[in-house]
């Protein structure tokens, strides 16, 4: 059986999405998907509050969007798994831009070990990071959602969110988890005027699939482009995704193309995950 050819990602289209001055709040939004996404809104003039944790980089990647893109945008550092500061956090961007129209929680990162070798630590931050901050976070923003009965919340998830992969468990349960609590605030928010739906990309090239395939060199000895064709054997295009396709895709949910869409949680795998 011989393997599917690589493809290209498509290129992407301009258009308009309903953003325009709209405030925008990305998590985890100076790298990788992330940046991509802030990257798309600011192209759609939107109002963007942009967090993680590098605030040096915050800053630069604050300065980029606003010179390149005019728009009005503003950094703010912070640990979203610690429930003070997400508060804080969308506490102080709210006050830099009214009320969150939009919500992208992306923050996340990811790490193996096998489960026999798993320790309590590596779990609870692996939640922390990944599930724990899109409540605090989303918590903390809803409010103004509920007010004027109208928002967007789009979580980044993961493949890994709706299967199983070896030696990701606490990652898997934890992407899981964000799925699960999607569809949880879909049904519970639906009559306000709320719509919640998650993205469930599969491996990204990105720096945190780069790190994993460096893992994969130290822990089996395999070579870099053995490593990466591991990866992207999951994936039937033979390609790993680009995170301007993550990117689009968050678009069309953000803006005003998908009225009636909430609930879902939208692959993008190369067909690889067809739920």
């Amino acid at each position: 059986m011989t393997s599917a050819p690589a493809q290209q990602a498509a290129p992407r289209r301009a258009g308009a999405s309903g953003l325009h001055g709209r405030h925008v709040l990305i998590t985890g939004a100076t790298r990788g998907i992330g940046w991509a996404i802030a990257q798309a809104c600011a192209a759609q003039g939107a109002r963007l509050s942009l967090t993680g944790r590098d605030a040096a980089l915050l800053s630069e990647r604050r300065a980029t969007l606003a010179a390149d893109h005019a728009i009005s945008c503003a950094a703010f550092a912070a640990d979203l798994a610690d429930p003070a500061n997400a508060s804080a956090m969308v506490a102080d961007a709210v006050a830099a831009h009214g009320a969150v129209d939009v919500l992208v929680n992306n923050a996340g990162a990811g790490s193996s070990q096998p489960f026999a070798r798993m320790t309590a630590e590596h779990w609870d931050d692996a939640v922390a990071i990944n599930l724990s901050s899109v409540f605090h976070v989303t918590r903390a923003a809803i409010a103004g959602m509920l007010e004027r009965r109208a928002g967007r919340i789009v979580n980044i998830a993961s493949t890994a969110g709706l299967t199983g992969y070896p030696y990701i468990a606490a990652y898997a349960a934890a992407k899981h988890g964000v799925v699960g609590l999607t569809r949880a605030l879909a049904a519970e928010f639906v009559a306000s005027g709320i719509a919640v739906n998650a993205v469930c990309p599969g491996y990204v090239e990105t720096e945190m699939t780069r790190a994993t395939i460096d893992n994969i060199v130290a822990r089996t000895g395999r070579s870099a482009e053995q490593a990466r064709a591991e990866l992207t054997r999951h994936n039937p295009q033979g390609r790993l995704i680009q995170p301007d396709e993550v990117a689009d895709t968050v678009l069309w949910l953000a803006g005003t193309a998908s009225p009636s869409i909430t609930g879902q949680c939208i692959v993008v795998a190369g067909g690889e995950i067809m739920p």
